[in-house]
Protein backbone atom coordinates (compact mmCIF):
# COMPACT_ATOMS: atom_id res chain seq x y z
CA UNK A 1 0.00 0.00 0.00
CA UNK A 2 0.58 3.28 -0.14
CA UNK A 3 -1.50 6.37 0.68
CA UNK A 4 -3.46 4.23 2.00
CA UNK A 5 -1.28 2.56 4.67
CA UNK A 6 -1.30 5.28 7.10
CA UNK A 7 -4.82 5.21 8.91
CA UNK A 8 -7.11 8.23 8.49
CA UNK A 9 -6.50 8.01 5.32
CA UNK A 10 -9.13 6.87 2.06
CA UNK A 11 -8.06 6.91 -1.88
CA UNK A 12 -9.73 6.08 -5.48
CA UNK A 13 -8.88 6.21 -8.51
CA UNK A 14 -11.47 6.32 -11.76
CA UNK A 15 -11.78 7.01 -15.57
CA UNK A 16 -13.20 10.10 -15.89
CA UNK A 17 -12.38 9.94 -19.86
CA UNK A 18 -9.56 12.61 -20.04
CA UNK A 19 -7.30 10.28 -21.07
CA UNK A 20 -7.39 9.33 -24.95
CA UNK A 21 -6.63 5.52 -24.07
CA UNK A 22 -9.19 5.06 -21.90
CA UNK A 23 -7.34 4.51 -18.50
CA UNK A 24 -7.79 5.77 -15.12
CA UNK A 25 -7.51 9.09 -14.71
CA UNK A 26 -8.32 10.97 -11.56
CA UNK A 27 -7.65 10.02 -8.13
CA UNK A 28 -8.81 11.56 -4.59
CA UNK A 29 -6.77 11.21 -1.74
CA UNK A 30 -8.89 12.04 1.44
CA UNK A 31 -7.74 12.77 4.81
CA UNK A 32 -10.90 11.41 7.36
CA UNK A 33 -8.66 13.21 10.49
CA UNK A 34 -8.53 13.81 13.18
CA UNK A 35 -6.04 16.28 11.88
CA UNK A 36 -5.91 17.98 8.60
CA UNK A 37 -2.34 19.45 8.94
CA UNK A 38 -0.69 19.57 5.41
CA UNK A 39 2.65 21.16 3.81
CA UNK A 40 3.51 21.71 0.29
CA UNK A 41 6.24 22.19 -2.22
CA UNK A 42 5.16 23.61 -5.73
CA UNK A 43 7.51 23.95 -8.54
CA UNK A 44 9.66 27.03 -8.78
CA UNK A 45 8.70 27.64 -12.53
CA UNK A 46 7.35 31.12 -12.75
CA UNK A 47 4.73 29.64 -15.37
CA UNK A 48 2.88 27.92 -13.26
CA UNK A 49 -0.48 26.34 -14.41
CA UNK A 50 -3.82 27.03 -12.44
CA UNK A 51 -4.23 23.79 -10.11
CA UNK A 52 -0.71 25.36 -8.63
CA UNK A 53 -2.30 29.25 -8.14
CA UNK A 54 -5.39 27.76 -6.78
CA UNK A 55 -3.39 25.17 -4.11
CA UNK A 56 -1.39 27.84 -2.74
CA UNK A 57 -4.05 29.78 -1.95
CA UNK A 58 -5.64 26.56 -0.20
CA UNK A 59 -2.25 26.07 1.56
CA UNK A 60 -2.36 29.44 3.42
CA UNK A 61 -3.66 28.37 6.41
CA UNK A 62 -1.62 24.62 6.38
CA UNK A 63 -4.57 22.81 6.49
CA UNK A 64 -5.51 20.41 3.17
CA UNK A 65 -8.70 17.78 3.97
CA UNK A 66 -8.56 16.36 0.16
CA UNK A 67 -6.42 16.00 -2.71
CA UNK A 68 -8.18 15.61 -6.16
CA UNK A 69 -5.11 14.85 -8.92
CA UNK A 70 -6.25 14.43 -12.82
CA UNK A 71 -4.44 13.34 -16.06
CA UNK A 72 -5.19 13.89 -19.57
CA UNK A 73 -4.52 17.66 -19.23
CA UNK A 74 -2.59 19.91 -17.39
CA UNK A 75 -4.90 22.75 -17.16
CA UNK A 76 -1.66 25.73 -17.76
CA UNK A 77 -2.11 28.53 -19.77
CA UNK A 78 -6.12 27.95 -20.14
CA UNK A 79 -7.00 31.37 -18.80
CA UNK A 80 -9.70 32.33 -16.43
CA UNK A 81 -11.77 29.47 -17.65
CA UNK A 82 -8.90 27.26 -16.66
CA UNK A 83 -9.04 28.24 -13.16
CA UNK A 84 -12.58 28.15 -13.12
CA UNK A 85 -12.32 24.49 -14.15
CA UNK A 86 -9.76 23.91 -10.85
CA UNK A 87 -12.26 26.00 -8.66
CA UNK A 88 -15.04 23.88 -9.60
CA UNK A 89 -13.41 20.83 -9.47
CA UNK A 90 -12.74 21.50 -5.87
CA UNK A 91 -16.03 22.83 -5.26
CA UNK A 92 -17.55 19.26 -6.32
CA UNK A 93 -14.35 17.56 -4.49
CA UNK A 94 -15.98 19.37 -1.81
CA UNK A 95 -19.42 18.70 -1.69
CA UNK A 96 -19.12 14.49 -2.25
CA UNK A 97 -16.78 14.44 1.21
CA UNK A 98 -18.99 17.51 2.89
CA UNK A 99 -15.59 19.52 3.50
CA UNK A 100 -14.54 23.29 2.55
CA UNK A 101 -13.54 23.52 -1.28
CA UNK A 102 -10.83 26.13 0.55
CA UNK A 103 -9.14 22.46 2.06
CA UNK A 104 -9.32 20.89 -1.53
CA UNK A 105 -5.56 20.62 -3.28
CA UNK A 106 -6.07 19.97 -7.13
CA UNK A 107 -3.35 18.96 -9.25
CA UNK A 108 -3.06 17.74 -13.10
CA UNK A 109 -0.80 16.67 -15.48
CA UNK A 110 -0.58 16.26 -19.14
CA UNK A 111 -1.04 18.86 -22.15
CA UNK A 112 0.11 22.39 -21.39
CA UNK A 113 -2.67 24.93 -23.44
CA UNK A 114 -5.83 23.02 -23.94
CA UNK A 115 -8.76 23.03 -21.54
CA UNK A 116 -10.02 20.62 -19.15
CA UNK A 117 -13.50 18.94 -19.94
CA UNK A 118 -15.38 20.53 -16.58
CA UNK A 119 -18.02 18.15 -17.08
CA UNK A 120 -15.84 14.73 -17.19
CA UNK A 121 -14.10 16.27 -14.50
CA UNK A 122 -17.28 16.53 -12.23
CA UNK A 123 -18.75 13.11 -13.04
CA UNK A 124 -14.93 11.35 -12.32
CA UNK A 125 -15.22 13.36 -8.81
CA UNK A 126 -19.05 12.00 -8.21
CA UNK A 127 -17.58 8.44 -9.20
CA UNK A 128 -14.91 8.61 -7.09
CA UNK A 129 -17.00 9.86 -3.89
CA UNK A 130 -19.16 7.21 -4.10
CA UNK A 131 -16.25 4.97 -4.51
CA UNK A 132 -14.75 6.55 -1.47
CA UNK A 133 -18.24 6.33 0.02
CA UNK A 134 -18.91 3.07 -0.39
CA UNK A 135 -15.19 1.62 0.16
CA UNK A 136 -15.78 -0.48 -3.28
CA UNK A 137 -11.83 -1.70 -3.07
CA UNK A 138 -9.56 -2.59 -0.08
CA UNK A 139 -7.29 -0.15 0.79
CA UNK A 140 -4.00 -1.64 -1.34
CA UNK A 141 -6.25 -1.60 -4.31
CA UNK A 142 -7.54 1.93 -3.86
CA UNK A 143 -4.49 3.34 -3.04
CA UNK A 144 -3.12 1.54 -6.74
CA UNK A 145 -5.85 2.61 -8.74
CA UNK A 146 -5.09 6.68 -7.54
CA UNK A 147 -0.99 5.99 -8.11
CA UNK A 148 -2.39 4.70 -11.54
CA UNK A 149 -4.86 7.32 -12.38
CA UNK A 150 -2.29 9.73 -11.96
CA UNK A 151 0.20 8.57 -14.85
CA UNK A 152 0.71 10.45 -18.03
CA UNK A 153 3.72 8.76 -19.55
CA UNK A 154 4.85 6.31 -16.76
CA UNK A 155 4.95 2.37 -18.01
CA UNK A 156 4.32 2.04 -13.65
CA UNK A 157 2.63 3.12 -10.86
CA UNK A 158 5.43 4.12 -8.11
CA UNK A 159 4.14 3.74 -4.44
CA UNK A 160 6.53 3.66 -1.05
CA UNK A 161 5.87 3.25 2.59
CA UNK A 162 7.99 3.47 5.77
CA UNK A 163 7.08 2.12 9.14
CA UNK A 164 7.74 3.93 12.30
CA UNK A 165 8.98 1.66 15.61
CA UNK A 166 7.09 4.32 17.50
CA UNK A 167 3.62 3.22 15.83
CA UNK A 168 3.38 5.57 13.00
CA UNK A 169 3.57 5.28 9.13
CA UNK A 170 4.17 7.49 6.03
CA UNK A 171 2.52 6.20 2.22
CA UNK A 172 3.68 7.93 -0.86
CA UNK A 173 2.61 7.86 -4.63
CA UNK A 174 4.44 10.06 -7.20
CA UNK A 175 4.42 10.36 -11.03
CA UNK A 176 6.63 11.46 -13.38
CA UNK A 177 8.88 10.09 -16.44
CA UNK A 178 9.72 12.97 -18.34
CA UNK A 179 10.45 16.85 -17.46
CA UNK A 180 12.20 15.93 -14.61
CA UNK A 181 14.31 18.50 -13.10
CA UNK A 182 14.33 20.85 -10.07
CA UNK A 183 12.31 22.51 -9.00
CA UNK A 184 10.72 19.22 -8.02
CA UNK A 185 12.33 16.71 -10.12
CA UNK A 186 6.17 16.45 -14.80
CA UNK A 187 6.43 15.40 -11.16
CA UNK A 188 3.19 14.93 -9.01
CA UNK A 189 3.46 13.61 -5.69
CA UNK A 190 0.92 12.96 -2.08
CA UNK A 191 2.45 11.62 0.78
CA UNK A 192 0.50 10.59 3.86
CA UNK A 193 1.16 9.83 7.47
CA UNK A 194 -0.93 9.09 10.56
CA UNK A 195 1.75 10.98 12.67
CA UNK A 196 0.43 13.88 14.71
CA UNK A 197 2.67 16.35 13.51
CA UNK A 198 2.02 20.49 13.26
CA UNK A 199 1.74 22.24 9.59
CA UNK A 200 5.15 23.91 10.49
CA UNK A 201 7.05 20.22 11.75
CA UNK A 202 5.69 18.98 8.44
CA UNK A 203 6.91 21.69 6.26
CA UNK A 204 10.23 21.90 7.60
CA UNK A 205 10.46 17.95 7.44
CA UNK A 206 9.18 18.30 3.73
CA UNK A 207 11.54 21.11 2.61
CA UNK A 208 14.49 18.95 3.98
CA UNK A 209 13.24 15.79 2.28
CA UNK A 210 12.47 17.35 -0.56
CA UNK A 211 16.11 19.22 -1.11
CA UNK A 212 17.85 15.83 -1.45
CA UNK A 213 15.51 13.61 -3.14
CA UNK A 214 13.24 14.88 -5.82
CA UNK A 215 15.21 18.50 -6.33
CA UNK A 216 18.37 16.34 -7.19
CA UNK A 217 16.52 14.02 -10.04
CA UNK A 218 17.97 16.08 -12.69
CA UNK A 219 16.72 13.30 -15.42
CA UNK A 220 16.65 16.00 -18.40
CA UNK A 221 17.15 19.47 -17.22
CA UNK A 222 12.97 20.48 -18.48
CA UNK A 223 11.00 22.19 -15.27
CA UNK A 224 7.15 21.60 -15.32
CA UNK A 225 4.84 23.71 -14.92
CA UNK A 226 2.99 21.49 -12.76
CA UNK A 227 5.12 19.99 -9.90
CA UNK A 228 3.15 19.47 -6.32
CA UNK A 229 4.33 17.33 -3.44
CA UNK A 230 2.11 17.75 -1.21
CA UNK A 231 2.54 15.70 2.91
CA UNK A 232 -0.82 15.12 4.30
CA UNK A 233 -1.23 14.60 8.14
CA UNK A 234 -4.22 12.76 9.82
CA UNK A 235 -2.99 12.32 13.04
CA UNK A 236 -4.39 9.12 13.29
CA UNK A 237 -2.13 7.11 15.31
CA UNK A 238 -2.13 9.48 18.34
CA UNK A 239 1.69 9.39 18.06
CA UNK A 240 3.39 12.49 18.54
CA UNK A 241 6.08 11.40 16.50
CA UNK A 242 9.61 12.60 16.57
CA UNK A 243 10.57 15.72 14.44
CA UNK A 244 13.91 14.54 13.18
CA UNK A 245 13.04 10.44 13.10
CA UNK A 246 10.07 11.99 11.00
CA UNK A 247 12.29 14.11 8.78
CA UNK A 248 14.86 10.94 8.55
CA UNK A 249 11.91 8.63 7.76
CA UNK A 250 10.32 11.18 5.04
CA UNK A 251 13.38 11.61 3.40
CA UNK A 252 14.09 7.85 3.09
CA UNK A 253 10.77 7.49 1.41
CA UNK A 254 11.32 10.46 -0.77
CA UNK A 255 14.50 9.02 -1.99
CA UNK A 256 12.65 5.52 -2.81
CA UNK A 257 10.34 7.76 -4.89
CA UNK A 258 12.93 9.36 -6.53
CA UNK A 259 15.20 6.38 -7.78
CA UNK A 260 11.38 5.16 -9.42
CA UNK A 261 10.87 8.12 -10.95
CA UNK A 262 14.28 8.01 -12.18
CA UNK A 263 14.18 4.35 -13.24
CA UNK A 264 11.04 4.78 -15.47
CA UNK A 265 12.28 7.92 -17.16
CA UNK A 266 11.18 8.46 -20.78
CA UNK A 267 13.32 6.33 -22.83
CA UNK A 268 16.44 5.75 -20.65
CA UNK A 269 18.91 3.13 -20.93
CA UNK A 270 20.70 3.87 -17.95
CA UNK A 271 20.30 5.46 -14.23
CA UNK A 272 23.16 7.55 -13.48
CA UNK A 273 24.32 8.69 -10.15
CA UNK A 274 26.67 11.47 -10.56
CA UNK A 275 28.72 11.67 -7.08
CA UNK A 276 30.77 14.84 -6.67
CA UNK A 277 33.15 14.59 -3.39
CA UNK A 278 35.64 17.01 -1.51
CA UNK A 279 33.80 19.60 -2.98
CA UNK A 280 34.30 22.78 -0.73
CA UNK A 281 30.59 22.96 -0.08
CA UNK A 282 27.02 20.93 -0.28
CA UNK A 283 25.78 23.41 -2.87
CA UNK A 284 28.86 23.53 -5.19
CA UNK A 285 29.23 20.15 -4.90
CA UNK A 286 25.35 19.98 -6.35
CA UNK A 287 26.52 22.64 -9.04
CA UNK A 288 28.95 20.58 -10.15
CA UNK A 289 27.19 16.84 -10.50
CA UNK A 290 24.30 18.88 -12.02
CA UNK A 291 26.44 19.97 -14.90
CA UNK A 292 27.24 16.92 -15.58
CA UNK A 293 23.97 15.79 -15.53
CA UNK A 294 23.21 18.17 -17.98
CA UNK A 295 25.85 17.79 -20.20
CA UNK A 296 23.87 16.31 -23.48
CA UNK A 297 27.41 14.97 -24.99
CA UNK A 298 27.92 12.72 -21.63
CA UNK A 299 24.75 11.77 -21.54
CA UNK A 300 25.13 10.69 -25.36
CA UNK A 301 28.07 8.58 -24.55
CA UNK A 302 26.54 6.95 -21.99
CA UNK A 303 24.10 5.66 -24.18
CA UNK A 304 26.67 4.14 -26.33
CA UNK A 305 28.55 2.78 -23.21
CA UNK A 306 31.73 4.50 -23.74
CA UNK A 307 33.23 5.84 -20.71
CA UNK A 308 34.11 8.99 -22.08
CA UNK A 309 35.34 10.93 -19.08
CA UNK A 310 36.81 13.75 -21.07
CA UNK A 311 33.01 14.59 -21.67
CA UNK A 312 32.87 14.56 -17.57
CA UNK A 313 35.61 16.96 -17.22
CA UNK A 314 34.54 19.36 -19.88
CA UNK A 315 31.22 19.87 -18.02
CA UNK A 316 32.75 20.40 -14.94
CA UNK A 317 34.83 22.88 -16.60
CA UNK A 318 31.68 25.13 -18.00
CA UNK A 319 31.22 26.02 -14.09
CA UNK A 320 33.06 29.74 -13.03
CA UNK A 321 35.01 29.78 -10.35
CA UNK A 322 32.63 32.32 -8.47
CA UNK A 323 30.61 29.17 -7.91
CA UNK A 324 33.03 26.31 -7.63
CA UNK A 325 36.35 26.03 -6.12
CA UNK A 326 38.31 23.47 -7.57
CA UNK A 327 41.37 23.42 -9.58
CA UNK A 328 41.21 22.33 -13.20
CA UNK A 329 43.69 20.00 -12.92
CA UNK A 330 43.12 18.00 -9.93
CA UNK A 331 40.14 16.20 -10.55
CA UNK A 332 39.65 12.45 -10.04
CA UNK A 333 37.05 10.72 -11.96
CA UNK A 334 35.74 7.08 -11.60
CA UNK A 335 32.96 5.28 -13.67
CA UNK A 336 31.27 2.28 -12.60
CA UNK A 337 34.44 1.77 -9.72
CA UNK A 338 37.19 2.39 -12.32
CA UNK A 339 39.69 5.16 -11.51
CA UNK A 340 39.64 6.39 -15.28
CA UNK A 341 40.91 9.74 -14.11
CA UNK A 342 43.30 10.54 -11.46
CA UNK A 343 44.93 14.67 -10.97
CA UNK A 344 43.50 15.74 -14.20
CA UNK A 345 45.69 12.68 -15.87
CA UNK A 346 44.69 9.31 -17.32
CA UNK A 347 44.75 6.54 -14.82
CA UNK A 348 43.11 3.15 -15.20
CA UNK A 349 42.15 2.37 -19.08
CA UNK A 350 38.77 3.42 -20.23
CA UNK A 351 38.39 0.06 -21.58
CA UNK A 352 38.32 -1.37 -18.27
CA UNK A 353 34.96 0.30 -17.52
CA UNK A 354 31.68 -1.51 -18.15
CA UNK A 355 28.49 0.00 -19.26
CA UNK A 356 26.51 -2.48 -20.30
CA UNK A 357 24.06 -2.97 -16.68
CA UNK A 358 21.69 -0.13 -16.31
CA UNK A 359 22.92 1.30 -13.55
CA UNK A 360 25.84 3.66 -13.78
CA UNK A 361 28.35 5.49 -11.00
CA UNK A 362 30.51 8.32 -11.84
CA UNK A 363 32.41 9.57 -8.92
CA UNK A 364 33.98 12.83 -9.40
CA UNK A 365 36.81 14.33 -6.50
CA UNK A 366 37.58 17.87 -6.44
CA UNK A 367 39.69 17.65 -3.80
CA UNK A 368 38.58 21.08 -2.71
CA UNK A 369 36.96 20.58 0.67
CA UNK A 370 34.96 17.43 2.67
CA UNK A 371 31.43 18.31 0.95
CA UNK A 372 29.43 16.01 -1.20
CA UNK A 373 26.01 15.81 -3.21
CA UNK A 374 24.86 13.16 -5.70
CA UNK A 375 22.94 14.22 -8.51
CA UNK A 376 20.54 11.30 -10.42
CA UNK A 377 19.79 11.46 -14.23
CA UNK A 378 19.52 9.09 -17.07
CA UNK A 379 21.60 8.50 -20.64
CA UNK A 380 20.12 10.10 -23.94
CA UNK A 381 18.58 7.59 -25.78
CA UNK A 382 16.64 7.81 -29.68
CA UNK A 383 13.82 6.53 -27.56
CA UNK A 384 13.72 10.36 -25.92
CA UNK A 385 13.94 11.86 -28.65
CA UNK A 386 10.96 9.41 -30.20
CA UNK A 387 8.88 10.17 -27.53
CA UNK A 388 8.95 13.57 -26.92
CA UNK A 389 8.53 13.94 -30.71
CA UNK A 390 5.53 11.69 -30.59
CA UNK A 391 4.10 12.31 -27.18
CA UNK A 392 2.67 16.30 -26.51
CA UNK A 393 3.77 17.62 -22.90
Amino acid sequence: MSVTAPAGFAAAGVTAGLKKSGGLDLAIVANLGPLANAATVFTSNRCKANPIIWSQQVMSDGRVSAIVLNSGGANCYTGSIGFQTTHATAEAVAEQLQVSSGDVLVCSTGLIGEQLDLGKLTAGVFEAGVALKNGAASAAAAGLAAAQAIMTTDTRPKQATQVSPAGWTIGGMAKGAGMLAPGLATMLVVITTDAVLSSAQLDAALREATRVTFDRLDSDGCMSTNDTVSLLASGASGVDADPDEFTTALTDLCRDLTLQLQGDAEGAAHDVAIAVRNAASETEAVTVARAVSRSNLFKAAIYGNDPNWGRVLAAVGTIPEADAAFDPYGIDVAINGIQVCTAGEPDQPRELVDLTPRAVSVVIDLHAGTAGATIWTNDLTHDYVEENSAYSS
